[in-house]
């Protein structure tokens, strides 16, 4: 029974997750990153290092990211994320590299 109950909410937490594709940024040039280019991705990674939030740029909107460890590798690429959005807020539950 307890297995049965352990499968449910698995299931029911992934039912709430969404994926989004998009490209992880700093919160100081946003969008202006958004190409995941080696001058972007080079320019994004510095202003994190400087104190800048990471952000998800997807679809022409920035968001925030709650959980800024889970991208820390990820700076200036092109990503596909899934997680649960609050508003303009995203907690990522997992990230792959996009193509």
């Amino acid at each position: 029974m307890k297995k049965f109950a352990l499968a449910c909410m698995l299931t029911a937490a992934a039912a709430l997750a969404e994926t989004w594709s998009g490209t992880i940024s700093d919160a100081k040039c946003g969008m202006a990153h958004a190409d995941a280019s080696q001058k972007s991705m080079d320019c994004a990674n510095k202003c994190v290092k400087g104190g800048q939030k990471a952000v998800f740029v997807s679809d022409g909107k920035v968001y925030a990211i709650s959980n800024q460890d889970k991208v820390a590798d990820h700076i200036g690429h092109k990503v596909q994320i899934t997680g649960k959005m609050t508003g303009e807020s995203i907690e990522i539950a997992s990230v792959k590299m996009g193509s």
